[in-house]
């Protein structure tokens, strides 16, 4: 008996949660598929076998499976929970490069790989850069053929043009990938130029940009916290309270009340009747 649940769901990319209950030695086959999958064991393990070729695998040991390849599995070991990450081809090749050669289907998982595999599983909203960071993790250790990842010329300039197209709110700018398109680079690339250029990920900078607005529209007197969350390009509510508490330490409407409070004319205390009238001459 096979699950799945979809975690993520984005035009480029789904995170799955995949739990399996077969309990079989014996090779069963899988029809051929025209995405790309990277598969991270998260409890148990399985047998995969491509081109003749078997591999166990448990939380050290991942898979990538490419389109069109003929895979069979066995589960000797009574089932496993899994995460399944389905890749376009164009969002693999955006950051493998365009005719990428494999050291192998197969990956070791270390301790790096497992923690951007649980950073991902905890991104919700923000899951684009967190799951382009782990498939960059895993083109470093399986590509043989040059990437497009690397430093390159004219970062410094790339990440002034995001700033500048995250700051006036283009709709590119809401994540990772589009922006990217919107250059024309890897958003692998963009990714880690940001991070070099600005010390920290280009979700935490859109995030300040987007924190620093909602002050001002709080200061402003919105009332709305739904309309300030749609406005600003956030999921939902919650996810504008998560992030400005994040930010900010205190929750939207905490917010509004200090900038309120903080607004507000001080008291004028009045003048004691012996200011205006000497007790003597």
């Amino acid at each position: 008996m096979l699950s799945f649940v979809d975690l993520t769901a984005r035009p480029e990319f789904t995170v799955s949660a995949v739990d399996c209950h077969d309990d079989h030695r014996g090779w069963s086959a899988e029809p051929p598929r025209s995405d790309v999958r990277l598969v991270l064991v998260r409890r148990g393990g399985f047998r995969r076998r491509v081109r003749g070729v078997a591999v166990d695998l448990d939380r050290t040991v991942g898979y990538i499976g490419l389109p069109g390849e003929e895979e069979q599995f066995a589960h000797p070991a009574g089932g496993d929970v899994c995460t399944s990450i389905s890749l376009t081809a164009s969002l693999w090749r955006s950051v493998s490069g365009d005719a990428p050669q494999l050291h192998g289907s197969s990956l070791y998982v270390d301790g790096r790989l497992d923690l951007a595999h649980r950073r991902l599983l905890a991104a919700a909203h923000e899951s684009s850069e967190a799951l382009i960071g782990l498939v960059g993790e895993v083109v470093e250790r399986v590509v043989a053929t040059p990437t497009p990842s690397g430093a390159a010329a004219g970062d410094r300039a790339l990440v002034a043009r995001a700033r500048e197209v995250i700051g006036a709110g283009h709709p590119a700018s809401g994540g990772l990938i589009p922006l990217a398109e919107l250059f024309g680079v890897s958003p692998y690339r963009l990714s880690r130029a940001f991070t070099r250029e600005l010390g920290v990920s280009l979700t935490r900078y859109r995030n300040r940009v987007r924190v620093a607005s909602a002050l001002d529209l709080l200061e402003a007197g919105e009332t709305s916290l739904a309309s300030l969350a749609a406005d600003l390009g956030f999921a939902d509510q919650a996810h504008l309270s998560r992030t400005m508490r994040e930010n900010l330490g205190h929750t939207p409407t905490a917010l509004r009340r200090l900038l309120t409070a903080a607004a507000a004319p001080s008291p004028r205390s009045s003048p004691s009747p012996s200011a205006h009238h000497p007790a003597g001459r």
